[in-house]
């Protein structure tokens, strides 16, 4: 797929649309309006407060412009899918209007564009289609099997890659290495963080280890080991969607399992790696009980943007190495994305505010009110100094990773999006790190629960 070139994209100013309203304004919905009238947004609680800040504003300007109430409902990340399975389950009217969660575009929304649950929103794309990449399109182009074709049944808000971060104060004084010793091919690479483990904790004591690389039930596992398939070239799916690990690239995939599973193995990971939750090894890395960790966000490093000393100079990211085959790494990006419920009663409320929320001054406020935890989906937003500060490795980096892509498999196939709510990468690393699979049986019961995942998708 061709990624139209950031520089061939124009955009109008990056005006103050909002920047009028008052900072952390309450969204009001008053009591005597009756429920039915008001369009329902159920989003997912920011990691910080500035994030749903951002959104309260946007929401007051377009209650102004439409008067049309409001009920926002912000609920917990580790909540909100399973109120959304509760509400759809039930039959009742009590389901949101809009809905968006940080994990659905890797779970829930490919299901629920294939079952008929969600509204075309083609409509809303269409207008401004031309601010976005191509491969930021395809992100949300899901498959009807009522229809039989793909359309547009998401809105993109923002998108993400798999980072590495690491603590340069620590690599320097500890270890007596700095970035620009760190190799950059892939055995080199990761050899590099393996063996500095025994210097590390000869300086800093036993509480600390080299790697943070998660082996629990955690979505950052899911996302962690598909970028390690990408990197060994292990095409679970082939273009058409169908399930792709055959005889022939078991070996490849094989590999790619022990090449994870290593660093816990050798003893170079938290033992407690094996239950972290989806902040897990953010807590390891920033408490610097890890040297290093991978994660699909920049939410590290966002947590600590109000101190200069940590953000800018001891916390770093780095670029990933090239692929073990010397070829250039290309980043599996996610989507974060707003859906419209196909049971909504406010269909036409509920398109005109996500047409607003994406208009491209709205979305770069609510972008940075994230902190840069996620990236922008228009090229031309990075034009904004708060993605072009020079210092900011984490985000120059993590710009640089959006030059090669490559979107979700969910995209070819709705059935992955159910590989990624069991967690089958979760499963057999966490199992491995229990000693209760060796890689070779966990490729195994890998590939059989995808088949039967895939068998059994309708």
């Amino acid at each position: 797929m061709q990624r139209r070139k950031f520089a061939q994209l124009s955009l109008f100013g990056l005006g103050g649309l909002i920047a009028s309203c008052t900072r952390g304004q309450q969204v009001s919905t008053p009591n005597d309006i009756p429920s039915e009238n008001k369009l329902k947004i159920w989003w997912q609680e920011g990691f910080y407060p500035e994030e749903i800040d951002a959104l309260k504003q946007i929401i007051e300007v377009w209650k102004t412009q439409s008067q049309i109430e409001v009920e926002l409902n912000v609920i917990p990340q580790k909540d909100i899918l399973a109120a959304l399975d509760r509400a759809l389950s039930t039959g009742t009217d009590d389901i949101p209007d809009i809905f968006y969660s940080g994990s659905a575009d890797l779970t829930s929304i490919p299901r629920l564009a294939w079952n008929g649950e969600l509204a075309d929103v083609s409509d809303v794309i269409q207008p401004i289609k031309q601010y976005y990449t191509d491969n930021v399109l395809d992100g949300v182009n899901y498959q009807n099997k009522t229809g039989g074709s793909r359309s547009y049944y998401a809105v993109p808000l923002m998108q993400s890659a798999i980072h590495i971060h690491y603590w340069e104060d620590l690599l320097i004084n500890a270890v007596g290495e700095r970035r620009v010793t760190i190799p950059k091919d892939w055995q080199s690479f990761w050899d590099f963080w393996q063996n500095i483990h025994s210097t590390l904790q000869a300086n800093q004591g036993s509480d600390i280890y080299s790697v943070g690389m998660p082996m629990s039930l955690s979505l950052d596992t899911y996302n962690n080991f598909e970028q390690f398939l990408e990197a060994h070239n292990v095409q679970v799916l082939n273009e058409s969607g169908s399930f792709a690990i055959t005889p022939e690239n078991r070996e490849a995939f094989v590999t790619a399992i022990a090449d994870y599973a290593r660093f816990f193995e050798n003893n170079t990971v938290p033992p407690d790696a094996v239950d972290w939750d989806n902040t897990g090894n953010n807590v390891s890395l920033l408490s610097r009980k890890s040297l290093m960790t991978v994660n699909h966000t920049l939410s590290a490093p966002g947590s600590q943007r109000s101190d200069d000393e940590t953000y800018y100079k001891n916390l770093a990211t780095v670029e990933w190495p090239s692929k073990p085959d010397g070829s250039p790494m290309r980043y599996v990006i996610e989507i974060k994305q707003a859906v419209i419920l196909a049971n909504s009663k406010q269909q036409t409320a509920a398109k005109d505010f996500l047409a607003f929320l994406a208009q491209p001054n709205n979305l770069s406020a609510y972008t940075k009110g994230a902190q840069g935890r996620y990236l922008p989906v228009m090229p031309e937003l990075f034009k904004d100094p708060f993605w072009q500060e020079q210092r900011d490795t984490h985000i120059s980096v993590a710009v640089q990773q959006l030059q090669n892509t490559r979107p979700a498999y969910q995209v070819l196939n709705p059935a992955y999006g159910e590989v990624a709510e069991q967690n089958i990468w979760g499963q057999i690393m966490n199992k491995i790190a229990l000693g209760e699979l060796d890689n070779e049986s966990a490729a195994d019961e890998a590939i059989q629960l995808i088949q039967q995942i895939f068998d059994d998708w309708q």
